[in-house]
């Protein structure tokens, strides 16, 4: 899904400011939910970076298609290091962001990849409350009611996760979602396993 500046500012504008002097990425590592979400060893050569928004239609079709035979493949064996980088392109991602940080670490991957799985249902079906359907999820992953609450009325995450998305922008050029890093080198666009594999170092 393409980026626009447009996209970015109304996330800003809906009363959360970016800071000219942007922190680096872990800069507020005593905070859980500001921690790196990554799967994999972390000794492994190859480090890969996705920046992906919950609520991008080629994001969910990369993580159904491709990721799992990544994960067995590449990151289960050790050869690569998988880090998850908030690209949120709208309120509905976000606030999806959030409620994924808000989980212990260990249940993360599965709970943003049954976002994917179910996007249509709880992003995008008509005359539904996006919230309610995100809690139905958190639930399932065994999130309280008190902790959603709390994760989606923090605002200080919601600026942390927005700096660290204006923060990637300028350092990767990032203008559409999935983008990849891999050991320093961009990529963009949804892709096969086959061809994702072909970019990845031998090791």
């Amino acid at each position: 899904m393409l980026v626009n500046r447009r996209s970015l500012l109304s996330l800003v504008t809906a009363g959360v400011a970016v800071p000219a002097l942007l922190r680096p990425r872990l800069a507020r590592a005593a905070d859980p939910h500001e921690t790196e979400r990554s799967a994999g060893d972390a000794a492994a050569k190859v480090t890969v970076q996705e920046f992906f928004s919950l609520t991008c239609t080629h994001c969910a079709a990369f993580a159904r298609e491709a990721f799992q035979q990544i994960k067995s493949e590449l990151i289960d064996t050790g050869k690569l290091r998988w880090v998850f980088c908030d690209f949120p392109l709208d309120q509905v991602a976000l606030q999806a962001a959030m409620v994924a940080r808000y989980l212990p670490a260990e249940r993360y991957e599965p709970f943003i990849m049954a976002l994917f799985a179910n996007q249509d249902r709880w992003a995008f079906a008509r005359g539904v409350n996006t919230t309610d359907e995100l809690w139905k999820t958190a639930a399932l992953a065994g999130m309280s009611r008190t902790t959603f609450d709390q994760a989606v009325a923090d605002d200080g995450l919601r600026t942390w996760i927005l700096q660290e998305q204006a923060n990637d922008q300028k350092q990767w050029n990032i203008d559409s979602t999935p983008s990849f890093v891999i050991n320093g080198q961009k990529y963009a666009g949804e892709m096969s396993f086959d061809a994702f594999r072909k970019l990845v170092p031998q090791t």
